[in-house]
């Protein structure tokens, strides 16, 4: 990033009216490291839950020599005229800043830690220059995880590998740009929602049968037991649309999905994460219409009309059971939604 002259005055005081982000004072060492505990010891993977007077200082030498350079800016967070806790950026280069905090025992479930990471951000666009603010948060730490998405930090995935935290395997990783709109504005709110709020897999699949109630499977590449026709649901995609897509790429067959038979949902199993699936009904076809099948070689070996008994036998059990449930939809004689095929 492109440095300030070195002669940028001292380091300011920010508050919101209830808070206040200043410099360190010496007078603020000993109450801070009085202050720690251990749940603060336990998140940063520190080895002593109180630090010494030398190791804070240390600390706190480390902020007022980076701010004259700007490659590490802390401060106190204070609230009536005490230091509640710590607040800093870290300069990681290309305009890119990395955010850290603490609460110190006490002072915790007030609101500090978000409208100290708040203003931080504020400071760290406005008066740094930096377009890209960010935190990397262990995706146990339930609390710093609110107090980043409260701030108005998007979560943006899984950053994995060793944490702070001994037995950590990753990092969340948040963060807020400068042309992000601003937390007030709706659009904003609504985009940080969308980076949090839980987000299920939906996979799209047709039940097309013959005139003797036999079902289309496919026999696939990658997996040796057999299943419907269809496939992952994209992004902003419509379930209904997909199904009928993935059959055209897949097998060159021109099928539009009917009415929604099935919901099943699938627990998390193999490797893979819960998802949902939607079985729309694809309708009666007459046998000839595997000649017209064009199988995509990257996923399809071949396609078949199955009995029942097949389907058992070429299936793993819960696709069976997801096809029995789908059938028996289609008279009205079963159930529209299932767990696993139950």
């Amino acid at each position: 990033m492109t440095r300030p002259p070195a002669d940028h005055g001292p380091q300011p005081e920010l508050t919101d009216g209830v808070i206040v982000l200043r410099p360190w004072r010496e007078e603020d060492i000993e109450p801070a490291r009085l202050g720690h505990d251990e749940e603060i010891a336990y998140w940063f993977g520190f080895d002593a839950v109180v630090p010494s007077y030398e190791q804070h200082k240390k600390a706190v030498e480390s902020w007022q020599a980076g701010y004259r350079d700007r490659s590490l800016v802390g401060f106190v967070i204070e609230h009536d005229g005490r230091p509640v806790g710590s607040v800093d950026v870290r300069d990681k280069g290309e305009q890119v800043g990395e955010l850290s905090w603490t609460l110190y025992a006490g002072h915790r479930g007030h609101g500090y830690a978000t409208r100290a990471v708040r203003m931080l951000v504020d400071y760290a666009i406005d008066e740094l220059g930096m377009t890209r603010v960010e935190a990397r948060v262990d995706p146990e730490n339930h609390r710093s995880l609110r107090v980043a998405t409260r701030a108005g930090l998007r979560r943006e995935g899984i950053v994995r590998g060793r944490g702070d935290r001994k037995g950590a395997t990753g990092h969340v990783l948040l963060a807020r740009l400068a042309d992000d709109p601003p937390i007030t504005d709706p659009t904003s709110f609504r985009a940080l929602l969308n980076s949090f709020l839980p987000r299920k897999r939906a996979i799209s699949q047709m039940l097309i049968r013959d005139p003797e109630d036999r079902v289309l499977l496919c026999r696939l590449t990658y997996k040796k037991d057999w299943d419907l026709p269809g496939g992952v649901v994209e992004v902003h995609e419509s379930p209904q649309l997909a199904v009928s897509r993935e059959i055209e790429e897949e097998l060159a067959l021109d099928i539009k999905a009917g009415s929604l038979l099935l919901t099943d949902w699938l627990p998390t199993w193999g490797g893979w994460d819960d998802a949902i699936c939607l079985v729309f009904d694809g309708g009666v076809h007459e046998p000839s219409l595997l000649d017209q099948v064009v199988a995509q070689p990257r996923e399809i070996v071949s396609a078949h009309f199955c009995t029942l008994d097949e389907v058992r036998e070429h299936c793993a059990d819960f696709t069976a059971r997801r096809i029995e449930s789908a059938l028996a939809a289609v008279t009205g004689g079963g159930p529209t939604y299932t767990e696993s095929g139950r």
